[in-house]
């Protein structure tokens, strides 16, 4: 595993740490590269990576949580929640936000988003941003990508729970489960331990900074921070049903169109395991995290340097966890470019090679 990991990291594909455990059994547990290159400052297995869309897991468990309390059900109308919505959106449920199958485009896609990454928004802002757009197909009947629906879902989590989306997730999951070293992240706070992002330079020369984004950006669609460590403890404590319950769980991983849960991916290995997953990217960082529940197994990849890497090792680690060879060798999903900058972004959650808008 080491070998497979520090061989695309001294190639100058990976910069980052990669965490893999079965059951209380650490496989690999190491850091690769630097967190900061102008000071020499090397990653460690306690860096903490900005996720991208492995935020929505986060995201999908806080409304599920809201539904555990009795102040929303999945399969109520947005407008039960937000009175002014627009009339385009009366068929769409907090379940078709969810599952991606609610037909309003991604913000990220916005031919104005390069230009706006940068300035800080609130979470109504940026519900603006695209609640008057028509629907791209009507709710339920199609699946696409877009952050836009868990911007929503974190706007309506403030709204219902009355307080912040950065509050609600410190007090009811970081802090419970003892993620000291995850949050919202910010552009203005001081964040021990956090790793600067790079992206590949030109014709994938040596790296450089990658651009800027206000983290009030990729909101609740990618705008959280963690480490390999902190995210394991979220796994085991997701999948232990020591968050959720046993029926949230089970409709939080229920594939519906396109392999999507509830942010998650479920697919099937080759050797008939399930596999829950989704990947992350954003400006300067790429991530994996995959769990094989029947195996106990946990797979966590994070990068600060933009590209397939996490992905790539990914599969690759699970493999060699499983003795199954087919895993490695299975083809990339097809994917679709799901927003115009900084490159070509993956709208496919477990790909996310290209770093992107704001999550993905």
């Amino acid at each position: 595993m080491n070998r497979a990991v520090a061989t695309l990291a001294h190639q100058g594909h990976f910069m980052g740490s990669v965490l893999v455990v079965r059951d209380s059994h650490v496989l690999l547990d190491r850091a690769y590269g630097d967190a900061n290159l102008e000071l020499h400052a090397p990653d460690t297995t306690q860096t903490r990576y900005r996720l991208g869309s492995i935020s929505k897991q986060f995201t999908a468990a806080a409304i599920l949580l809201l539904q555990e309390r009795g102040l929303l059900k999945v399969q109520d109308p947005v407008g039960r929640y937000l009175p002014d919505a627009p009339a385009a959106w009366a068929a769409i449920t907090l379940q078709n936000l969810l599952t991606h199958t609610s037909g309003i485009p991604s913000y990220s896609d916005l031919p104005g988003f390069d230009a706006t990454k940068a300035r800080p928004a609130t979470p109504a802002q940026l519900v603006a941003r695209f609640r008057d757009l028509p629907l791209l197909f009507a709710p339920g009947t199609a699946w696409r990508y877009s952050n836009s629906n868990y911007a929503l879902l974190g706007y309506l989590i403030e709204r219902i729970s009355g307080q912040s989306y950065a509050q609600f997730l410190q007090q009811n999951i970081f802090t419970p489960l003892g993620m000291r070293q995850s949050g919202y992240d910010s552009t203005t706070q001081l964040i021990m331990g956090r790793a600067e992002g790079y992206t590949p330079g030109e014709d994938h020369d040596a790296p450089v900074n990658a651009p800027y984004i206000d983290m009030s950006v990729p909101y609740a669609a990618g705008g959280l921070y963690s480490t390999t460590h902190d995210l394991l403890r979220w796994e085991q404590a997701l999948y232990g049903m020591r968050l959720l319950s046993a029926s949230s769980l089970r409709q939080m991983t229920t594939p519906y169109m396109s392999d999507y849960g509830f942010g998650l991916t479920i697919r099937t290995l080759p050797g008939g395991q399930l596999l829950y997953s989704h990947g992350g990217g954003i400006y300067g960082f790429n991530g994996e995290l995959s769990y094989a529940p029947s195996e106990h197994l946990a797979v966590i990849v994070l990068a600060n340097l933009n590209g397939p890497a996490p992905q790539i090792l990914s599969r690759q680690l699970l493999s060699l966890a499983l003795h199954d060879p087919r895993i490695a060798a299975q083809p990339p999903r097809a994917v679709q470019p799901d927003a115009p900058a900084p490159a070509d972004q993956d709208a496919n959650p477990e790909q996310d090679a290209n770093p992107e808008p704001p999550s993905d």
